[in-house]
């Protein structure tokens, strides 16, 4: 049996409330001049006055550039808006986007060069191997788990292609998963968002990769999903199902340390060439995936219906996500999403240069997820 390496390191604040531990906190580290990371839409709402309320006696700056798919301009206007409010720490405030680029502004800030010089697969990358800024994370959706999460995914300008800055050095210091800050995101963003957490659990199950600390994880945070998701769209206020999406999309990112499958490579070339959100895009692909993953673990699908209380077993658990994501207002196909058929040659092109389906549990080619794509058109 070959070696493997497990590593859990995020401390973590959990419950209601939570975000008003974070100026206590940056105090007790010597810190006075956080840079809230966050994202256009959230910066106009009250949500983010009300964060700031509970930071009394610290000197705030707040960069709020961020927007769609996080790209690596954005990332170095947030590292100029660090320079600027000579700031010595970040906070990171919002969803997978804003997150992101949180994680990786403390490098672009005390870095030379761009961040895509940093992400792995660059031929010349850079080493991170300075000292960065101290970094917290508050997630205000359930779905990417961005802020427990060694990773940032940032997209070039030019290409809209996704890079992934991929280093242990910008996990947050401390997450602060406060359900309290999901209470005002509308059905529409829960259930695309909660998708998207759903996702991660089930594809990192799935992955043939040797994780069985992350198995229990992702089977729990699979669990918790179907318990509460249909809840949280349809009663927006209920901070139970709430905790329960936050909680299950936290476990999917600390899951998918052990890797994803081919529904998050579709997603990814959806997000590229369509610009679709992302949850969504796992939303729209997930069926199709998984219907064709099913005949080759059979007994991994039998485990997810078990979790999730599927009547019927393995062979229903397809047919209970369709009427999951109907019950959640998803609704419809590729196509009726503005997904153009001329479209599909690039989209099969940007998957197949994706990194995730190298883990799914069945070799995917090109022609494979070309009729996964036309499937879900």
């Amino acid at each position: 049996m070959t070696l493997s390496s497990f590593a859990f390191p995020t401390a973590i604040q959990f419950g209601p409330g939570a975000r008003k531990e974070v100026a206590e906190h940056l105090r007790k580290h010597g810190l006075q001049r956080p840079l809230i990371v966050t994202d256009k839409a959230l910066a106009a709402l009250p949500v983010l006055a009300e964060f700031q309320s509970h930071l009394r006696g610290l000197d705030v700056g707040v960069f709020s550039g961020v927007f769609g798919n996080p790209t690596a301009s954005q990332v170095m206007a947030g590292a100029a808006a660090y320079k600027a409010h000579q700031a010595d720490c970040i906070i990171g405030f919002g969803g997978g986007a804003a997150l992101d680029v949180a994680k990786v502004v403390g490098v672009a800030a005390t870095h030379p060069g761009d961040i895509i010089e940093y992400a792995w697969d660059h031929p010349q990358v850079r080493p991170i191997d300075q000292p960065l800024p101290y970094f917290v994370a508050l997630p205000t959706t359930s779905g990417t788990g961005s802020e427990v999460g060694r990773a940032a995914v940032v997209s070039e300008d030019r290409t809209h292609l996704k890079r992934i800055v991929f280093n242990a050095k910008i996990l947050a210091k401390k997450v602060f998963a406060d359900p309290e800050l999901t209470l005002a995101l509308p059905p529409h963003v829960t259930a695309a968002t909660g998708m998207d957490a759903l996702t991660h659990n089930i594809e990192s199950y799935l992955s043939p990769a040797y994780h069985p600390l992350c198995d229990g994880i992702a089977l729990e945070g699979a669990r918790i999903a179907a318990r509460s998701l249909r809840t949280a769209v349809k009663e927006p206020s209920n901070l139970a199902a709430r905790s329960d999406m936050m909680m299950s999309s936290m476990m999917g990112a600390i899951a998918f340390q052990k890797d994803l499958g081919a529904v998050h490579s579709c997603a990814h070339a959806l997000g590229a060439v369509c610009d679709l959100h992302h949850g969504l895009a796992n939303a729209l692909m997930i069926d199709a995936v998984m219907a064709w993953n099913q005949e080759t673990v059979p007994e991994k699908f039998e485990e997810l219906a078990h979790v999730c209380k599927v009547p019927g077993g393995g062979k229903a658990f397809v047919p209970w996500l369709r009427q999951l994501k109907q019950d959640i207002g998803i609704t419809g196909t590729l196509s009726s999403h503005g997904v153009k058929p001329e479209q599909l040659a690039r989209l099969v092109e940007i998957a197949v240069q994706d990194i995730c389906h190298q883990t799914n549990p069945r070799p995917v080619t090109a022609a494979d997820f070309e009729r996964l794509f036309a499937a879900a058109m």
